[in-house]
């Protein structure tokens, strides 16, 4: 198996920003993530690479890089971590439960550039002023109603990290269970 280590209460934040600043190691991840049992380290290879390319299956060389870059440094520095177990003898990798620490860090950007902290903010504030401008009486919210502009924002609300979650692949109460 993989080096021992001695697991620490929490990573510190240096440890989980040097874990996601790489792209592979964060596909490794959620590759991982989207297993239930172990992976192969070619299986999970092919899979990044595929992930990376856009290809399937992902040119051999790419392939090949990536087998290495896994095999030599991002499966041991993610089992040294106790974010995986990773066996060099059978090229087995699989998550332990230490991986939960750093996935709630992995936030899916989308397309447009924003983050899902600010689509939050700008829902907030769009919503606040649209409820404040219904409960004034601005002509088309002061018809519709304070209380139905609120329903309708907290169902985008509701409905906005129903996406989020989905979109990153985690269980509801995964966090909480931890």
């Amino acid at each position: 198996m993989g080096a021992q280590t001695t697991e620490r209460a929490d990573l510190d934040a240096g440890e989980i920003h040097d874990i996601l600043r790489n792209d592979r190691r964060r596909l490794a991840i959620k590759c991982l993530r989207e297993q239930d049992g172990a992976l192969s380290v070619r299986d999970l290879s092919e899979e990044v690479a595929t992930r990376e390319t856009g290809e399937s299956p992902a040119p051999r060389d790419k392939r090949r890089s990536v087998y290495v870059s896994l095999h030599q440094t991002h499966l041991p520095k993610l089992d040294d971590l106790g974010i995986v177990n990773y066996d060099t003898d059978s090229k087995e990798v699989r998550l332990r439960d230490r991986a939960a620490e750093i996935t709630t860090y992995m936030e899916v950007v989308p397309r447009y550039g924003i983050t899902w902290a600010e689509y939050y903010l700008v829902l907030g504030i769009l919503g606040f002023g649209t409820v404040l401008a219904a409960s004034i009486g601005t002509p088309l919210l002061g018809a519709i109603g304070t209380p139905a502009v609120a329903a309708a924002y907290l169902l985008i609300l509701t409905g906005s990290a129903a996406f989020h979650v989905r979109s990153q692949d985690r269980d509801l109460f995964e966090g909480l269970r931890a």
